[in-house]
């Protein structure tokens, strides 16, 4: 498969996903979002009897899913993949372990590569591409589904979640009445990540969904945990910084949110993926060329005798 990006690639600000990416390499550990959703993938991981023996952990800090894969494939050899130096470097400390742990010395050996184009091809295939909650911060989905199809051995396959297009809803409503700004990208509903699949070389996709509501007790708290995800990465957001006034306008709408139980909610659409490298077809045989009186020979030969 070719790694030219698609003719229809998405608007994302590449930029202020970078500077997203450098704050997050500074916190202590990827978001509670992203952990949880990790620990949902892995279940659908025991439908698969494949074991693989390599996997590349696609943005593997903000991803959560270390542990759940080292637990699910304690012989695995797990390659972390992350996008920024700033993130290779935090998840090499997350994957050192105490002198006194035994998985220093036994069990799943975790290896960081920045230089997914020169690093991942020297380990050799791997049977498994897991993507836990980055695809929606990529500009172009189907080149880097193309790119996770040839690090693939023939019986490999690939595993990722991200946000799907029902994300943040009652924030996008709220936004549109206070400015007409949206709060976020759009993302991607999940038919159309099966069809980037299949285009990529993914035979049988697989894909589902479900509604995962948060809540928080007020809105400073409920603003804070959405930066620490993420942030606004449209190229059309508001190029201005806000006031204070503006942040007290937004806090007390966002008091309309409120549930009956008195916290606000804000629903998260996930989006699940998975699907096996098609196998190659078979080459059709070299044409053959028949004359017509050979042709001619061939039925005459064939004629029963009177």
């Amino acid at each position: 498969m070719s790694d030219r990006p698609s003719q229809n690639p998405r608007r994302i600000d590449a930029a202020a996903v970078a500077r997203v990416l450098h704050r997050l390499a500074d916190q202590p550990a990827a978001p509670w979002l992203h952990t949880e959703v990790a620990r949902r993938m892995a279940e659908r991981l025991a439908l698969i009897r494949l074991q693989p023996a390599r996997i590349v952990d696609w943005w593997s800090f903000l991803g959560g899913g270390g542990e759940v894969l080292d637990a699910a494939y304690p012989k695995a050899q797990r390659i972390a993949v992350e996008p920024t130096p700033a993130l290779v470097q935090r998840s090499r400390r997350a994957n050192e372990r105490p002198w006194w742990s035994v998985r220093r010395y036994v069990g799943a050996r975790a290896e960081t590569v920045l230089d997914t184009d020169d690093g991942i091809h020297r380990t050799g295939p791997a049977q498994l591409v897991w993507a836990n909650m980055m695809l929606h911060a990529i500009e172009d989905p189907p080149a880097l589904m193309a790119r996770w199809q040839q690090l693939l051995s023939a019986d490999g396959f690939v595993m990722f979640s991200c946000l799907g297009p029902d994300t943040l809803r009652e924030l996008r409503g709220l936004y549109r009445r206070r400015s007409g700004f949206a709060p976020t990208i759009a993302f991607v509903d999940m038919h159309d990540l099966g069809d980037m699949l299949v285009q990529a070389g993914f035979a049988d996709p697989v894909m589902d969904q479900e509604t995962v509501t948060l809540s928080w007790a007020d809105p400073p708290s409920l603003l804070n945990e959405l930066r620490l995800m993420g942030a606004n990465v449209l190229p059309e957001r508001s190029a201005g910084l806000r006031t204070p006034h503006w942040q007290r306008s937004l806090e007390v709408d966002l008091m309309t949110l409120q549930a009956a139980d008195g916290r606000l909610h804000l629903s998260f659409e996930i989006a699940y993926g998975h699907a096996f490298k098609a196998l190659p077809r078979a080459r059709p045989n070299a044409e053959t060329s028949v004359s017509l009186d050979a042709m001619r020979a061939m039925v005459r030969s064939g004629r029963p005798r009177n």
